[in-house]
């Protein structure tokens, strides 16, 4: 990863923001493979000279981190791996739930046509990526799907509500796509939800998006119980 402070210009805000949110995603994605254990000290040189950076976007990156749960800062310790319980992630995508199905309601009832067009459009492109069975890709399209979601609310503080915890909960969600075909079902819920919407039916488009994140929350967790068993501990 090229470090944009080595080149000798000072970078714009804009790049320091997506190179520490690039960070953010490796860290994550290492964590919940398993190469970082609970208790672990993640310590900024050691990360910052294996992704060929300075120490002050890992900085910024352990910080974004430590928003979504998945590292503590422990005084004199350092960032170290958090531990989780199973009961916190249950209860983090039940709060995430509600709030995905109340923007999947508004979004029925206040889209625009312009809106719906470019719901479909992202929606027809996500059919094409999850027949690839490609994890990383889908997760990209899938943020696009709810953000048009969220903007579609036509309610500013909803949508970054909604975006702030999906934020926090973003690693969690991205780990679903490690479960075999799961992409392939996450698009069918989905679906469910532009059916919906496109019908200007709030009701079901509530019910619909809450069953694809409690889909989504059982998805999560059967990879961080079965598969990465260290990332979860008891209560």
């Amino acid at each position: 990863m090229r470090d944009q402070g080595a080149m000798g210009t000072k970078p714009d805000v804009d790049l320091k923001t997506t190179l520490a949110d690039d960070l953010r995603r490796l860290i994550a994605d290492e964590i919940l493979e398993g190469r970082h254990l609970p208790g672990t000290h993640l310590d900024e040189q050691d990360l910052a000279t294996r992704f060929g950076t300075s120490r002050t976007p890992v900085r910024e990156a352990l910080k974004l981190l430590g928003a979504t749960g998945l590292v503590l800062n422990r005084p004199h310790k350092g960032v170290i791996v958090a531990s989780l319980t199973p009961e916190r992630v249950t209860e983090m995508f039940e709060a995430m739930g509600e709030i995905e199905a109340s923007c999947a309601r508004l979004a029925a009832l206040r889209m625009t046509t312009d809106d719906k067009q470019a719901l479909v459009e992202i929606h027809t492109r996500a059919e094409a990526i999850a027949r690839t069975n490609d994890p990383s890709a889908y997760d990209e399209i899938n943020a696009e799907f709810h953000t048009a979601i969220y903007q579609g609310t036509h309610n500013s503080f909803m949508e970054e509500t909604a975006r702030a915890i999906r934020l926090r909960l973003r690693p969690y969600r991205r780990a679903q796509f490690r479960v075999s075909g799961r992409p392939k079902h996450s698009w069918m819920e989905h679906d469910a939800v532009v059916r919906a919407i496109l019908r200007g039916d709030g009701e079901t488009a509530f019910h619909a998006m809450r069953a694809h994140v409690n889909a989504v929350s059982s998805a999560s967790t059967e990879y961080l119980t079965i598969l990465l068993p260290e990332l979860l501990s008891g209560p």
